[in-house]
Order: C-alpha cells, then structure tokens, then sequence
C-alpha cells in the first residue's frame, strides 16, 4: 500500500524465527503487544493488523486509491480481505503453526496449512468469478489484491496446488509484475536470508 501510494517509510526487519523470534522480545512488544507483524509507526501512534494500516492510508492519503468509490465495490474488496486476513491467514500463521507442531509432526503442520489455504481458496475463487477484472476487483489495484500477493506465497511455501484456482493464479501472476509488489516481496526485503533473496 505504501509502494501503491508512493509514500516513502523506513523499514524496520522483525526476524519472526531467529533467536526465538524478535516479536517476542520486550523491545517489540512495547510496540506490538500482540506480538505480531506489522506494526507501523506513525506520528507517535502505532497501528497494528494490515487492514487498518490500509484504512489509515486511503484515508490520509486518497490519491491514488485503493478502494474503489462504489460502495458496491468497495464492500467486495473489504470482504476480500476480510475472508484471506480473517478466514484464511491467521490459521496458518506462525504463532499457530508453531502451536500445532508441538502437538503434531512436521507434515501435520504441513497438512493443516494447506487444508486451510485450500478452503478459503476455495471460496475466494467463487467470489472472484463474479467481481474480478485484471485484479481482484475490476481492472484497478485494491486493499483485495494486497492482501492475495502474500497469502498466495503462502501457499506456495506450503505447496498448495494452485490449479484449481486459476483466477487466484493469474490475478497474482498480474500483480508480481508491478514493481510496487515487487518492491513489497518479502525476498527483496533487506533482512531476507540471502539464500533466499530474489
């Protein structure tokens, strides 16, 4: 949203894994209480949960938006979101999966990941048939399509087959190629290990 919006920031890596997690650490807490990434500081006040983030953007920054001015449109684009940030990510976010695998194996892990992924995948490829465009919601970038990029890189990670969902597949095919999401894409980030770097 920030690429989007053209607004300059300065990245500050949250290292998830090493060390036992830079989110667990006082430091971070301060920051975020829940633990999580992201947390985006801005004049003294923190926001947490992408979605908000977003909100605060297009309120503070209209031009150029990223929620449509149809109110039509823009409740589709909000439960976009809401069905990847709420009904899919959270399920298989670290936190979560780190919980299952003291309980499980480590394709246990994998497998309930991908049953997760797969399900709202599911349901997101039958949403978008009725609404999508280039994108996920007509022709223009939106909220939708920053919330798809990284949960269809989730999937890959986990290796979800992605041929049932062809429409998932090509939207974010579409968007890999803007430099904006490039940009965003967690193996160009500074802190990205550089055995996996882009």
């Amino acid at each position: 949203a920030l690429n989007i919006k053209g607004i300059e920031y300065e990245y500050k890596a949250v290292n998830l894994i090493k060390d036992g997690g830079m989110q667990r650490k006082e430091e971070y807490i301060a920051v975020n209480p829940m633990q999580m990434v992201p947390a985006f500081v801005v004049d003294g006040a923190t926001l947490t949960q992408s979605i908000p983030i977003m909100e605060y953007l297009e309120e503070k920054y209209p031009s150029p938006a990223i929620l449509p001015k149809d109110s039509l449109q823009r409740a589709k684009v909000r439960e976009i979101c809401e069905i990847i940030a709420s009904g899919i990510q959270p399920i298989q976010n670290l936190v979560v999966l780190q919980k299952v695998q003291k309980l499980s194996s480590e394709e246990e892990k994998a497998e309930w990941a991908k049953f997760w992924i797969n399900k709202g995948f599911i349901a997101l490829e039958k949403l978008l048939e009725k609404c999508s465009g280039q994108y996920c919601v007509g022709d223009t970038v939106t909220m939708a399509d920053m919330c798809l990029v990284p949960q269809v890189g989730n999937a890959k990670r986990f290796k979800v087959d992605m041929s049932p969902f062809p429409l998932i597949s090509k939207i974010n095919d579409e968007l890999e190629k803007l430099e904006e999401f490039q940009k965003a894409s967690p193996f160009k980030q500074p802190d990205c290990p550089e055995d996996l770097k882009a």
